[in-house]
């Protein structure tokens, strides 16, 4: 075997799939891959688990508690088989073609330390600091190590802070010196830059440990001038990151650090390197300060928080609705101190039942609630911007499982990045104080597009709490003030908008579909919230259901949903009933708006359930009874495995007693 590549992991569940993904790219073959847990208590742990089910390359060593970055590399070192070692974050990503160039070292070519090029790709999307040749001296640039030379060397990475430094160097200085020292003129890793919860974007006195690490290699290396170099490039990059030195910290860093020039000069250079960034951060902020900071709102940002009010909103103001309306009826039976008052548009005020508490966005109520609330809690977003004051709990609990891209994800897809500011949406995100999520696969997701320091609450969706306690009479009342007939098979179609269309155009003809299928079936059409109240449809047995104020009593009422790329899928599977997924358009879907897995694929886990790319074939999978086939049924049986495994029917339950009941802050 020629390659062994151990990647420590803790707290990575939004990156590490596609870290390891990358590496076991190749079928067949390949590196053995020695994932090594490090006390993970988020979701790693498990895909990890996941990836070693499925590829016996892979192997898991589950270390006990959290021990940093160095004792897991050299866990995983020392159950290596491979000739060489090659050490990736749990967050790099390994190139295309780096294990082909790698495998095509020329005949008779060994070096007891291989460099490989690299780059960086920032939260943003942007690729930085290419480095196709790299320095030999930086701790930054990736490496291969023959296993041999390593051991024989007794090499170790150190525990704490900084733990690569003193193995790293150590080992480049000895190959460079036996003339064993080799170069690979290839990007051959990528190291993604995550915006938060990484020591390296975590500013304190614990970036210190950089000064004793180069002084034990000093003294190691006999003060070697290579290290001494070394160690002034590297102590400048550690000045000059806000994500290590703190502000207040930079003076006596430097004065530590014993760095030549004083640090009047090093600020200078850092403002140079720095100033229009900073120029652009105080003009956005200005501008976001002119909008929402107007008179009375100031005054009321000086009020008390009331610990006993709760501010909730839906869908960009539309009403009553989803995990918030959830949330909202269970605290009313379970934390009856809290008072609820929802935030709308005053377009839909009307949506808001009688009895249910609002104020209108933009006005004066809607600011001073804003200002004085200790509780918020929403699907999207709050109209209009708003200061998060300390002491105010934010909650977001999104509104669908996402098949689509999300959040930073969208930056590739330019048909979706007209009028969005990523900024405004990490912005966002650093408001949270929690996000709710219904699956794993939702969770990893969200902490990679949403990058920001919130807890994620994996507790399952208060919206789908009735598809497990609904009762038959429930269910039967609401098709009778529907008038649905008891005795009529109901197919509910409720497909999602496309950003790349105006108006909704749906992609059958329904009045064929219910003439085709015939009376004893009844088609319900739900056009997406984005197309207003109505989809302008209906006939005998098609009923334009759009503006019923409750998509799960139509999921509770329906026999099957027919649906395209809708999230919906996700929830009605908790119901499990057959899903039919009708896609004619999956390829330009895929293109213009990009998804995170196969809907057609077949697998289980991926599929819902039948899938029909024509009019035609969706006609066929009922007349030939394959829409509710028990291959079908094996296939949703795999996928609420995969995406409902929260959901209960005691999900608002359990949020309530978090957010409201719980002292934990």
């Amino acid at each position: 075997m020629l390659l062994s590549v151990v990647v420590p992991v803790h707290r990575a569940q939004g990156y590490l799939r596609a870290t390891l993904e990358s590496v076991l790219g190749r079928a067949g073959g390949g590196p053995e891959l020695l994932v090594v847990d490090d006390g993970s208590r988020d979701g790693s742990a498990r895909i990890a688990a996941e990836f070693a089910a499925r590829d016996p390359r892979v192997r898991v060593l589950t270390l006990p508690g959290h021990h940093g970055a160095g004792p897991a590399r050299n866990a995983g070192a020392a159950e290596a088989r491979g000739r060489y070692l090659l050490f990736l974050d749990d967050d790099d990503l390994l190139r295309p073609g780096a294990l082909e160039a790698i495998d095509a070292l020329p005949a008779g070519s060994e070096p007891d330390v291989l460099l490989l090029g690299h780059d960086r790709v920032d939260w943003w999307g942007d690729v930085t600091s290419p480095e196709p040749v790299p320095d030999a001296f930086s701790t930054t640039a990736p490496r291969l190590f023959r296993r041999a030379f390593w051991t024989a060397h007794g090499l170790r990475f150190t525990d704490g802070p900084y733990e690569d430094v003193l193995p790293v160097l150590r080992a480049t200085l000895l190959a460079s010196d036996a003339g064993t020292l080799g170069t690979l003129d290839r990007i051959c890793v990528r190291h993604r830059v995550r915006r938060t919860g990484t020591f390296a974007t975590t500013p304190g006195r614990r970036h210190f440990a950089i000064l004793d690490a180069y002084e034990r290699l000093l003294a190691e290396t006999g003060h070697d001038p290579r290290v001494r170099a070394a160690r002034t490039r590297h102590l400048r990059a550690v000045l000059a990151d806000p994500g290590r030195i703190a502000p207040e910290d930079r003076a006596a860093f430097h004065r530590a650090a014993g760095l030549p020039g004083s640090y009047a000069v090093e600020r200078a250079r850092e403002a140079a390197r720095t100033g229009r960034t900073r120029a652009a951060l105080l003009r956005r902020r200005k501008t976001l300060r002119a909008r929402v900071m107007r008179a009375a709102y100031r005054m009321d940002l000086h009020r008390p928080l009331d610990p006993r009010l709760a501010v909730y909103g839906a869908y960009w103001n539309r009403g009553v609705a989803c995990n918030p309306a959830a949330i909202h009826a269970k605290a009313l039976e379970l934390a009856p101190h809290i008072r609820g008052v929802w935030a709308v548009s005053s377009r839909h005020r009307d949506r808001v039942p009688p009895g249910i508490p609002y104020v209108i966005e933009g006005s004066r109520a809607y600011w001073r609630a804003m200002a004085t609330a200790t509780y918020l809690i929403n699907n999207s977003s709050f109209p209009g911007g708003f200061t998060k004051r300390p002491g105010q709990r934010y909650l977001q609990t999104h509104h669908g499982t996402p098949l689509k891209t999300m959040g930073l994800d969208q930056r590739p897809y330019p048909a979706l990045t007209h009028g969005i500011s990523f900024e405004r949406i990490v912005a966002h995100a650093d408001q949270w104080d929690f996000s709710l999520s219904a699956n794993p696969h939702t969770t990893e997701i969200w902490d990679r597009v949403y990058p920001s320091g919130y807890e994620h609450l994996n507790l399952g969706y208060p919206r789908n709490d009735i598809f497990f306690t609904a009762t038959a009479e429930q269910t039967a009342e609401i098709r009778r003030r529907l008038a649905l007939p008891p005795d009529r098979t109901v197919l509910l179609y409720a497909p999602t908008h496309r950003d790349y269309r105006k108006g909704f155009v749906p992609h059958l003809d329904l009045d064929r579909l219910a003439r085709e299928l015939g009376p004893q079936y009844v088609v319900l059409v739900r056009a997406h919230y984005f197309y207003g109240r109505s989809a302008g449809l209906g006939s005998a047995r098609v009923m334009d259901v759009t503006g019923h104020p409750s998509v799960e009593e139509l999921c509770l009422v329906s026999d099957a949903l027919i649906t395209d790329y809708s999230s919906l899928m996700f929830d009605y599977a908790c119901l499990d009933r057959p899903i039919i997924s009708h896609v004619p358009d999956w390829a330009a879907y895929r293109a213009s708006r990009g998804t995170y897995f196969d809907l057609l694929s077949g697998r289980p886990g991926d599929t819902p359930g039948a899938v029909a790319t024509t009019e035609d074939e969706l006609l066929d999978l009922f007349g030939t009874g394959e829409w509710c086939s028990a291959r079908t049924t094996e296939l949703r049986a795999a996928f609420r495995r995969r995406f409902c495994p929260y959901d209960d029917g005691h999900a608002a339950e359990r949020v309530v007693r978090r957010l409201f009941l719980s002292d934990a802050r």
